[in-house]
């Protein structure tokens, strides 16, 4: 994957997100049942990211415990559980597939380059760490016992703010059904 075009995914992953975002609140047309099914999967991504931010101490060292035992992105799984939930919930398969599309497009470079950040920083760590867990879709299997959950990483990782977007949008989608 071309360097130039990962760092160019990675600075505008956030404003083309916000992007799909807006035409996502503009066009979406949820209904109960797609609510309540989208919601579930939705929140399954948050809670997702929730658990992979207690145990993500940023640039200080390589996270392998919790969710990262399973996969080595679980935060970009949780959002792709996010996008996927909203997607349903909004009942457009058009912003569906945009959905899919930006994903792909841009955190797939994204990743990539964070693996490379992540293999000059941790070496021989990292490697054997990547050996023993797939890169995004998760292998259950007993990990090795690890460091647990730490409310303080949670925090300190801002992710409660993926806490109250779903929050809001789910509120935001409830208002948009009970207004029709």
């Amino acid at each position: 994957m071309d360097s130039s075009y990962g760092a160019w995914a990675a600075r505008w992953r956030v404003p083309l997100g916000f992007l799909l975002a807006a035409a996502y609140l503009i066009f979406c047309r949820p209904t109960v049942e797609l609510l309540i099914v989208g919601g579930i999967v939705a929140g399954a991504g948050v809670a997702l990211r929730a658990l992979a931010a207690g145990h993500l101490n940023k640039n200080r060292s390589l996270a392998t415990s919790g969710p990262y035992a399973y996969t080595r992105n679980p935060l970009y799984l949780g959002s792709a559980l996010m996008g996927l939930g909203f997607a349903v919930a909004g009942g457009r398969w058009s912003l569906a597939l945009a959905c899919v599309v930006l994903f792909a497009a841009i955190y797939w470079p994204v990743i990539r380059r964070e693996e490379a950040y992540l293999r000059r920083e941790f070496g021989e760590v990292y490697d054997s760490y990547a050996q023993r867990v797939p890169l995004f879709f998760p292998r259950f299997r007993r990990p090795a016992s690890g460091a647990k959950f730490q409310w303080s990483q949670y925090r300190k990782n801002h992710e409660h703010e993926a806490l109250l977007g779903y929050l809001a949008i789910m509120i935001f989608l409830a208002f948009k059904i009970w207004l029709r």
